[in-house]
């Protein structure tokens, strides 16, 4: 059910779009962001509405890390080409929602160093990356019916295509998310608890306690453009929005078949022990054992010292992997999702 209403009083970001105007308005939303250089500046993040009557809501999100970039792509890509005489609803686009980092191609914002998915609900009077938590908690959520927020590995890690969805707190919401999941069509669907992660300070995490479905995604990685990802991205979102009937017209792909996995505690995740180069043993797409060799850590101060083996503590299927070589301790090197039961 969408949940109309006024937009919050409180929040410091404003913008001219007109939420409940038929048609396709491009605009952006406006941080205030007070500098040396800009005494009373704004920071532009650009948005794109588009409405035609009544019928439901869809938040499509991405740029919530600066440095994932097949969301952005597929999201600005469909926001050009829709015209709203194609919809019944409403689309709400956001593909550089954190701006900052996106300009500056960095998981985190150059402004407050501020990690935009482990900041919500946010903060009216917050730091620039608090006040965008808060208003997508308080003035874009509520409109929605659904949405999709658009990741992918960034800098650090390379991704399996995958959807991501958390359980729900009653077995139809559950049942209704893996739906959604399967209609995405992502070769991996991943089902969390919400105990990793971000936890409760994640986009999905807050949507969720709002009571509105949310799919997550990670396409690629490496800091780089994957066309599979970015093409998933696109297809996976048309196709919601199809089964949704918000594009009840739209030519899509059938999905492929979904394989339901899960993160198994906290054992699923290889960390570096020590500094160094890390040489993989395995590669994303891998079935391995628990005992199986995940790579090996070789020194920078060379064949003085000894390389350091690291191990699978547990078996599965290799989600991710670390891209940059070299690595610090506590760095993440793989995490491993397995068969839901």
């Amino acid at each position: 059910m969408r949940r109309d209403g006024p937009v919050a009083n409180d929040t410091r970001i404003w913008t001219d779009v007109d939420f409940d105007r038929d048609g396709k308005q491009i605009s952006s939303l406006r941080l205030p962001f007070s500098s040396d250089r800009s005494a009373y500046g704004t920071i532009p993040i650009p948005i794109v509405c588009i409405r035609n009557g009544a019928g439901p809501t869809a938040l499509l999100i991405s740029g919530n890390h600066g440095d994932e970039y097949e969301g952005q792509v597929a999201l600005s890509k469909l926001a050009r080409q829709l015209d709203a005489g194609e919809l019944r609803g409403r689309i709400i686009i956001l593909p550089a929602l954190n701006y900052p980092a996106v300009d500056a191609g960095r998981r985190v914002s150059p402004l407050d160093q501020g990690n935009l998915n482990r900041m919500f609900p946010g903060d009216a009077n917050g730091s620039p990356t608090e006040m965008i938590a808060h208003y997508v908690s308080e003035v874009l959520l509520p409109l929605a019916d659904i949405v999709i927020d658009l990741h992918s590995g960034g800098s650090s890690l390379l991704y399996l295509p995958c959807c991501l969805i958390r359980v729900g707190k009653s077995a139809a919401e559950t049942a209704r998310l893996v739906e959604l999941m399967h209609v995405f069509g992502a070769p991996i669907g991943s089902i969390s608890d919400g105990s990793g992660g971000g936890g409760a300070t994640t986009l999905s995490a807050t949507a969720q306690a709002l009571g509105i479905p949310a799919l997550t995604t990670e396409l690629g990685g490496g800091a780089s453009l994957s066309r599979a990802g970015e093409k998933l991205a696109r297809d996976g979102v048309l196709r919601v929005l199809k089964h949704m009937g918000i594009l009840p017209e739209a030519i899509v792909e059938p999905p492929e078949a979904t394989r339901s996995m899960r993160v198994d505690g906290r054992q699923a995740f290889t960390y570096a022990p020590v500094r160094g180069i890390f040489e993989p043993a395995v590669a994303v797409g891998d079935e391995v054992e628990a005992g199986d060799l995940a790579g090996t850590i070789h020194p920078i101060a060379g064949p003085s010292e000894p390389a350091r083996s690291v191990h699978f503590a547990q078996s599965g299927l290799v989600a991710c992997q670390r891209a940059p070589a070299l690595t610090e301790p506590g760095d993440c090197l793989f995490k491993l999702v397995v068969d839901v039961a």
